[in-house]
Parts: C-alpha cells; structure tokens; sequence
C-alpha cells in the first residue's frame, strides 16, 4: 500500500469520499427502486408509487431528491382533456448511474434469496448482462487487482 495509505490514522476520506457523497444522494431504498423502475421505462408519479410500493408523499419526496440530485429530469405532458402533469425520466447522470443499479441486480440475484422473475439480458444476442470493472485502458479487473492511490 502507498506510503500514505499504510497508516490510516494520518488521513480521512470523511466528507470527500465519493461513495459517501453518492450514498447522499441515493442511499435510500426507495430512491435505488426509483430508478431502477426509471431505467426500466416508468416516467409517472402513479406509476412509481405502485411499482416500488410507496405512498404519494414517499413517492413525491423520493421523485423530488433525485430530481434535485440532477438524476431525473420533470418532464411535461399533458393526457387528452386533463390538466398538465410532470414525467419523470433519467438525465444524463442518471443513466450514467445505471451499471450500479445493474450491478445491485446482479448481486442481489446471486446472493440475496429467491430466484428473481426476470434478468437483464443483452438485447442483441439474449445472453444475461454481468457487471464487470476495467481499467481505462480495457483490461478486466477483480478485487485483488484495484489499489488506492493518494491524489497528489
């Protein structure tokens, strides 16, 4: 471990670390199923309540942080003879937030119980998606092949 890293102590990612100030944002079970059902297609209030199970006020305040943590965009439209309503769909940093949620499905369905109803899989050849990590020059990377490296 870099000279730095080794003793602990002298150094603290406590405010700065990025997966602390991700989780801030999307900590929350419902706000994961949120999008999640927003990858999936789901664009109205009605609908994300009944497909994650919330309230209308967790739906309203749930729809409202992520809105407001630039991952969903409000939408306007209007159905025939009904006033205007807001959609809401992935912005850019939402669908940039996708192999997370991907990789939270794969997860859960190797290890967290039950056999799940449905997988994702490639459009294109039908195979099940896996979430893997590289390096920005392509190479496929477990665990043991990641260290920490101090900024300088």
């Amino acid at each position: 471990m870099e000279e730095r890293l080794a003793d602990r102590s002298t150094w603290s990612a406590v405010g700065r670390c990025p997966i602390e100030k991700a989780m801030k944002l999307v900590g929350s079970r419902n706000a994961m199923l949120v999008l999640r059902e927003a990858h999936y297609g789901t664009a109205r209030f009605d609908d994300f309540a009944k497909r994650v199970g919330m309230s209308p006020a967790t739906t309203s305040s749930n729809l409202a942080a992520l809105v407001d943590a630039g991952l969903l965009a409000r939408r306007p439209y209007q159905d025939e003879g009904a006033r205007t309503r807001d959609e809401y769909v992935l912005t850019p940093a939402g669908t940039d937030l996708m192999p997370v949620v991907s990789g939270l499905f794969e997860w859960g369905s190797r290890y967290a119980g039950d056999r799940p109803d449905v997988e994702l899989v490639h459009a294109g050849c039908g195979e099940p998606v896996q979430v893997q990590v590289t390096c920005a020059a392509g190479h496929e990377l477990s665990s043991d092949d990641v260290e920490l490296r101090v900024r300088r």
